[in-house]
C-alpha cells in the first residue's frame, strides 16, 4: 500500500516537528508527506523544511481554513490511500502498518481508521511510543458509521485514511468555510458508499483540552451545516436507502445534545426547542431523560450534571481502549 500523508498546518510550530517525526518513524514508510501551510504567521513551515527529508513537501497557500488545506493535499497526493494527521497530534510507529493489516482483512473498505488516546499535553513535547496490545488489533468492519459513532467515537481526523479511488469518485471532498463537523461530514459521506474498517486499538494520540471542547460546543446556537445537509440528503434520497433512517436518527441525537448543552447554561426554553426539533428520537431514553431535566431539575444542577456526564463519557471511551 502506498500512503500519501496530508498534514494541514496553521500556527502550530511548536507541535509540527513532533507530528512529522511520528510519520517519518513509521515501520511502513509513507510514499510522501504533504504539509499544507495554510497561511501561518509563525515559523512552522520553516521548521518542516529544515528536516530535509526528500519525502516531505511543504505547500504554502493563503489562509483558507483546514478543509481547504486538506483538499489541497488530496489534489496533490500520488498515493493509493490518503492518510490525515493534524499538526498537533502523533501516530504510533505501527499506525500505517495497522491500517495495512485492516485493509488486508477487510479489502472492501474504502476508509480505514484506528482508535485514539486524548492527552491534555499543550507544550509540544514529543510522545514516546506507547504499548498497543496485539489482542485488540483486529479490524472491525462497520457498515453504518453513524450508528457505530453513537456507541463511542471510533476514529478521528488524525487516525483515518481514505482510498484514493473513492476520493476521485466524489464530487465534493471537505466542505470549505465550515468550522464544526466538516470532518464528520466527510467520513459519513465516504461510509455511505463502502464499509469502514476500524482497528480497535489506539494507534493515534490527540492533544486535547476537554473543558475547552465542551465550551466550544456549548457556544453553538444553530444546527451545523453538515447536519442540515445530512437531514436534507436523507429526505431527498441522496443518502442510500439503507442509511437514511440512521442519518435522520443521528441528526435528532445531535439536537438532543444541543438541548443538553443549552440546559447546562440554564437556557430551558432553548433546550425545549431543540428537543422539539429532535422529535425523531422522542421515544428514545436519552430524549426522555433530557426532557425531564428541562422540566424538573433546579437551576444550576443541570450544568453540573452535564459536565459530569461529559467527563464520564470521555473517561469511559478512554477506558474502553486497551
Amino acid at each position: 500500500m502506498k500512503f500519501s500523508v496530508v498534514i494541514p498546518l496553521f500556527n502550530k510550530a511548536r507541535f509540527v516537528e513532533s507530528a512529522l517525526a511520528s510519520v517519518l518513524a513509521q515501520t511502513l514508510a509513507p510514499l510522501e508527506v504533504l504539509v499544507i501551510d495554510d497561511g501561518s504567521t509563525d515559523d512552522g513551515a520553516q521548521r518542516v523544511e529544515r528536516i530535509g527529508d526528500p519525502r516531505v513537501r511543504v505547500v504554502r497557500q493563503p489562509n483558507a481554513g483546514v478543509s481547504a488545506a486538506r483538499n489541497r493535499g488530496i489534489a496533490l497526493a500520488r498515493g493509493d490511500w490518503v492518510a490525515f494527521l493534524d499538526a498537533d497530534d502523533a501516530w504510533h510507529p505501527e499506525f500505517l502498518s495497522a491500517l495495512a493489516r485492516a485493509h488486508a482483512a477487510c479489502p472492501e473498505a474504502d476508509m480505514l481508521g484506528t482508535r485514539l488516546h486524548e492527552v491534555p499535553e499543550p507544550t509540544g513535547r514529543p510522545f514516546e511510543p506507547w504499548p498497543v496490545p496485539e489482542a485488540f488489533c483486529e479490524a472491525e468492519l462497520v457498515d453504518d458509521l453513524r450508528l457505530r459513532w453513537m456507541k463511542n467515537r471510533p476514529l478521528c481526523s488524525s487516525s483515518v485514511a481514505i482510498r484514493m479511488a473513492r476520493l476521485r469518485a466524489m464530487d465534493q471532498w471537505f466542505y470549505e468555510g465550515e468550522a464544526w463537523g466538516e470532518d464528520l461530514d466527510m467520513w459519513f459521506r465516504v461510509a455511505d458508499h463502502a464499509p469502514v474498517a476500524i482497528v480497535n486499538a489506539p494507534y493515534c494520540k490527540v492533544r486535547s483540552d476537554l473543558p475547552g471542547s465542551l465550551t466550544q460546543r456549548m457556544a453553538k446556537r444553530e444546527l451545523p451545516p453538515f447536519l442540515v445537509r445530512m437531514r436534507q440528503q436523507a429526505l431527498d434520497g441522496t443518502i442510500c436507502a439503507r442509511h437514511r433512517a440512521s442519518a435522520l436518527w443521528f441528526v435528532s441525537q445531535s439536537q438532543v445534545t444541543l438541548a443538553r448543552d443549552a440546559l447546562a447554561q440554564d437556557k430551558r426554553a432553548q433546550a425545549l426547542w431543540w428537543l422539539i426539533q429532535g422529535r425523531q428520537s422522542w421515544l428514545d431514553r436519552r430524549w426522555l431523560m433530557t426532557l425531564l431535566m428541562a422540566l424538573l431539575v433546579p437551576v444550576g444542577l443541570a450544568d453540573r450534571w452535564q459536565r459530569w456526564r461529559v467527563r464520564n463519557a470521555e473517561n469511559f471511551a478512554q477506558e474502553s481502549i486497551p
